[in-house]
């Protein structure tokens, strides 16, 4: 398989897991809303939206990257819902999150490495 085409499909593997987080904050914002308001229901339609584009994404990657690569990947959308949770909602950042991001940041890492080795 091609480098640059692997590169591609590791991207798009990401930009999948940032759409993949953001369905939280949608999801949030609908918690808000008065049950079954039309402001609800287009809020959990653009969930529903969010989760097919990512089951697409999803599965195009796993053409291309190997699962047992893919799926540990996707752990970064815990350092995304930290991200998202600070910017949408104000939420604190407390250094055990932090704390917790490094680890998954470097097991990804530490993954990736091994992967360039086989």
């Amino acid at each position: 398989m091609q480098k640059k085409n692997t590169l591609f499909y590791f991207i798009l593997m990401h930009a999948g897991f940032i759409l993949f987080a953001f369905y939280s904050v949608v999801g949030k914002l609908a918690a808000h809303e008065k049950f079954l308001s039309s402001k609800f229901i287009c809020l959990y339609a653009v969930v529903f939206f969010i989760l097919f584009v990512y089951a697409i994404l999803w599965q195009q990657v796993l053409k291309v990257i190997p699962l047992s690569i893919a799926a540990p990947n996707k752990s970064i959308v815990i350092l995304w819902g930290i991200i998202y949770g600070r910017l949408f909602f104000g939420e604190q950042i407390k250094w055990n999150m932090i704390a917790g991001a490094l680890v998954v940041l470097t097991g990804l890492l530490v993954l990736q490495g091994d992967m360039k080795h086989e």
